[in-house]
């Protein structure tokens, strides 16, 4: 049965969409930003209870309003103060998120570089000067996974500095000195000897036309820095693999610094042999099937754990390690995994689909229904070159007929201008550009 979470607190999010490029990004992939999202405070509790009762199947008279809705990547949010938007994620009875744990991710990417510091110190301070001086790539200061990645590191380098109850995330610009109020060098102690962790720069990698995630903006950053304090920098951060691979194919590969991003690409794996120090996993196997699952089941007017935490008819069913879901906030989040040059071959095709989760349904049973599904920034690396590829897969498995709309990346209504007559799609899947803009889809569907 599905794990559900309950979240100490609803009101503090760290990513929540929120991908990711994702996680979370624009050109460069995000949620990741996905770059993908996430949502919810700490863990204090969890049971095997099911996410919701059985539903009525959507059929042609249905109105939009009520047909199945799953917001993706991008969790329907306050982008100032992560507040879940429960407005949009009750919008009606078979309304859900879809991404990922983004406060777990981005403390295993912290961890991750930590540990790779400690096994590697007799190398890794390229100066000798008994400072650790890292840079950072910020992918958008609003965006809640950006927000949980710049926080992770910081908490696990020691640099975090409180603000307003938790780590502040803001950009630090340069700190070559160490004289920045927004970060404080954090400390190491190894094999005896202690070592000063300083964040010597970073900046959010907006382009001129006001994308964020920008893998060419990362590039150029990485230029900027080197030419400032090239010999300081030990260890290079992103918040996703998009700006990670560009800053490592600018500059880090040839110096041989170790370069840490987000998302798992199938490039960023393959670097790992060249050098590219590691990246985190969000799954994206997972959440592509979560996203179209949930709409097939309440299509179908089944149980909605159904192929998800209880197996359906033809074996399709996922175990409680690779996902949570959280019924106060009606979200689904796949877990993250560590990528290093230890396990890194078992993540060379990010498209493959999750083999648990790969079995055909019967569409006798479940007829085919046709699905409106955008991606917010049509080049943003994560979501077009993994996230869109393994929905494909799933979209056939599922037996769901879906059109895919690019969006640019900036501006909501370059999506929401395409979604004319939804009366001609059975369900719905949303990746906003910006979290706080589910109202404009709502307005749409409640027409």
């Amino acid at each position: 049965m599905r794990k559900k979470i309950i979240s100490m607190t609803m009101a503090l999010v760290l990513g929540l969409s929120l991908t990711a490029c994702g996680d979370s990004g624009s050109s460069s992939g995000g949620n990741s930003a996905s770059s993908g999202s996430s949502g919810g405070g700490d863990v204090s509790s969890s049971d095997n209870s099911g996410a919701s009762s059985e539903q009525e199947p959507a059929s042609g008279n249905v109105e939009n309003k009520d047909k199945p809705l799953v917001w993706f990547n991008r969790q329907p949010s306050n982008s100032s103060t992560g507040e879940l938007d429960q407005a949009a994620l009750n919008f009606n009875d078979n309304t859900y998120y879809v991404g990922f744990d983004a406060n777990q991710g981005a403390e295993l990417q912290g961890t991750m570089i930590k540990d790779y510091i400690e096994a590697n110190i007799d190398k890794i301070d390229r100066n000798g000067d008994g400072i650790i001086g890292y840079v950072l790539a910020i992918g958008d200061i609003g965006h809640n996974d950006s927000i949980a990645r710049t926080r992770g590191v910081r908490k696990a380098l020691g640099t975090g500095v409180e603000k307003n109850g938790d780590i502040n995330s803001d950009p630090v610009g340069t700190n070559a000195d160490g004289s920045s109020s927004v970060v404080q060098d954090g400390k190491l102690k190894i094999g005896g000897k202690e070592y000063t962790v300083r964040e010597l720069a970073s900046q959010e990698m907006k382009n001129s036309a006001g994308a964020t995630w920008d893998a060419a903006t990362a590039g150029n950053a990485i230029g900027t820095w080197s030419s400032s304090f090239g010999k300081d920098i030990d260890i290079v951060a992103s918040n996703n693999d998009g700006m990670g691979m560009s800053m490592f194919n600018a500059w880090s590969k040839d110096q041989k610094v170790p370069t840490f991003g987000y998302d798992a690409n199938s490039d960023a794996v393959a670097a790992i042999a060249d050098g590219y120090g590691g990246t985190i996993s969000q799954h994206a196997d997972v959440q592509a099937y979560l996203t179209l699952r949930v709409l097939r089941n309440a299509l179908d007017g089944i149980d909605i754990d159904t192929g998800i935490g209880t197996a359906d008819e033809a074996g399709n069913v996922l175990s409680d390690d690779v996902y949570v879901y959280r019924e106060e906030e009606r979200s689904y989040y796949a877990l993250n995994v560590a990528v290093t040059a230890d396990n890194y071959k078992d993540f060379t095709d990010s498209t493959k689909v999750y083999e648990p989760v790969s079995n055909q349904l019967d569409e006798g049973s479940h007829a085919s229904k046709k699905v409106w599904l955008n991606i917010y920034n049509a080049s943003d690396n994560f979501l077009s070159s993994t996230y869109q590829p393994l929905l494909q897969n799933y979209d056939d498995l599922l037996n769901l007929d879906v059109d895919y709309i690019g969006g640019d990346g900036q501006t909501e209504s370059n999506i929401t201008n395409r979604l004319g007559n939804p009366g001609q799609y059975d369900a719905f899947a949303i990746n906003m550009v910006k979290t706080d803009n589910a109202a404009s889809y709502m307005a749409l569907l409640n027409q």
